[in-house]
């Protein structure tokens, strides 16, 4: 997490501040915007393997717009204006993945009210997620058909979250090409944030996973195990087995030595 003041400058300077960051996701915020920031993203990895750049600007978002640098050119990527939607995300292709530069352009301001140009960022190592959509950065999770045997018993060694549970509700969202799906779990056992939590009032661990539009996810019963990844704090749908079948399929696969990493099933 990144925090500065483009009050912090002197008033006469001409220069372009720069801030290098070093994760593969994060955020920055910048108070008071003034002149220019440059943000160079440069993740502390050996291998070149995230090759888009997600950019998720604040429901706040004001006082500047976001550029991209490619062959010397600035391509905008983020409009004042567009920073008022909440959801608006934004993909482009990393041409170099190991440094990846941002440019922010402060808009001309009369007076000095309180500013924030705030944004969250990740880089993705999926090919599928280049585009301009969000939508898009899911592809790798909602494939909108069952997984197979393998790749289920990759899902719950390698997603950010693995949850036994039953759909309580599915809604849909026509504009954003949305759906979610909120889960009454009965056992975490794993996930990279709070997402899933425990409601005060009932006791029930509950929680929103989303995906597609067009996997037209429909209300059913019965238990399953939820797994997929988080993007931006939220949860997207990876595989979603039946909890009986998933069962079958990991007991079998530990009988015969080909399970990639141990899982809990009590």
């Amino acid at each position: 997490y990144c925090l500065g003041s483009g009050l912090s400058w002197e008033p006469r300077s001409r220069a372009v501040e720069q801030v290098h960051l070093r994760c593969t996701e994060g955020s920055l915020e910048w108070m008071y915007p003034a002149r220019a920031l440059r943000v160079v993203l440069e993740p502390n990895l050996s291998s070149a393997r995230h090759t888009t750049v997600c950019i998720k600007p604040a429901s706040d978002f004001q006082g500047a717009s976001i550029y991209v640098e490619h062959a010397g050119q600035l391509h905008l990527v983020v409009s004042e204006a567009e920073g008022a939607q909440p959801r608006h995300v934004s993909c482009f292709s990393a041409h170099t993945p190991q440094r990846v530069a941002l440019f922010l352009q402060a808009s001309p301001q009369r007076d000095i009210s309180r500013r924030t140009a705030s944004f969250q960022y990740e880089l993705l190592s999926n090919q599928s997620a280049a585009g301009p959509d969000f939508k898009k950065m899911a592809l790798a999770e909602a494939m909108c058909r069952p997984c197979d045997n393998v790749e289920l018993l990759m899902a719950i060694c390698s997603s950010d979250f693995v949850v036994k549970g039953s759909i309580r509700n599915v809604s849909h969202d026509s504009e954003n090409h949305m759906s979610q799906v909120d889960v009454s779990v009965q056992k975490v056992y794993r996930q990279k944030n709070r997402i899933f939590q425990q409601d005060e009032a009932s006791g029930e661990w509950r929680g929103p996973i989303r995906t597609l539009l067009q996997c037209k996810v429909k209300m059913g019963g019965g238990v399953f195990l939820f797994t997929g990844n988080e993007h931006f704090g939220e949860a997207w749908l990876g595989c979603a087995p039946r909890f009986k079948d998933f069962m079958f399929i990991y007991r079998a696969a530990r009988e015969g030595g080909a399970n990639p990493c141990e899982f809990q099933l009590g």
